[in-house]
């Protein structure tokens, strides 16, 4: 399985390196009928149907039915191509586009957290992917983002919205974790519900405290 680092190897994220668009060799060289998109969405299948500790570069070519090498026209590592499939999962959550009318904070935060959870029960490779990896890709910057505008309706200001923030992340990130090891543990929907309730309600705590405080500020 994949941890947070091969021994003795140094990884640049493919969301950093030159490699995130289009590959750097003469697309007129590179095998016909592939390309990133497909290989990553053959990559996301073969994860879900066999896991990420049977997954291999040769049994994704398999799949796709072409040669191992084929594959490294597109991407420079099998590191790199997990990063992309990540990406492509987390991408399949719906975020909202804006706060929906008469809908408070908490409740699109239990919609958000819910929506997050079922994605690592249909996809359970993403849990310890997201810990070996930075998770930086768009699809992972556009949930930050959703986040971060919801708790913005907090009332929550600087350091305090900072550590929210934080806070819910780690939450999410932990939901389906046992221990630092990134042993997959899908917890029972009632033990969620109680820690998401108790998040929230310290959210919600601080969030008074910092209205009290305010008011009381001439």
């Amino acid at each position: 399985m994949v941890t947070e680092a091969d021994p003795g190897e140094a990884r640049t994220s493919v969301w950093l390196g030159a490699r995130a668009g289009a590959p750097g060799r003469r697309r007129s060289e590179a095998p016909s009928g592939l390309d990133r998109d497909r290989i990553t969405a053959a990559t996301v299948r073969l994860l879900d149907a066999e896991g990420l500790g049977r997954f291999s570069m040769r049994r994704l070519a398999a799949e796709l039915g072409v040669t191992a090498m084929s594959l490294y026209w597109y991407v420079d590592t099998k590191h790199d191509l997990l990063e992309l499939a990540l990406d492509s999962a987390l991408g399949q959550q719906r975020l909202p586009a804006g706060p929906p009318p008469g809908e408070g904070w908490s409740a699109r935060l239990r919609t958000l957290a819910c929506g997050y959870r079922q994605l690592l029960a249909e996809h359970p490779w993403v849990a310890p992917l997201s810990v070996a990896y930075p998770n930086i890709g768009p699809h992972a910057r556009a949930f930050d983002a959703a986040l971060h505008q919801l708790l913005e309706s907090t009332g929550l200001v600087d350091a305090a919205r900072t550590g929210a923030h934080l806070a819910v992340s780690q939450f999410l990130c932990g939901c389906a974790l046992n221990g630092c090891g990134g042993t997959v543990r899908r917890a029972p929907e009632a033990e969620f519900a109680l820690a998401l309730d108790v998040l929230i309600a310290g959210i919600e705590a601080k969030a008074a405290h910092t209205a009290k405080a305010r008011a009381r500020t001439p």
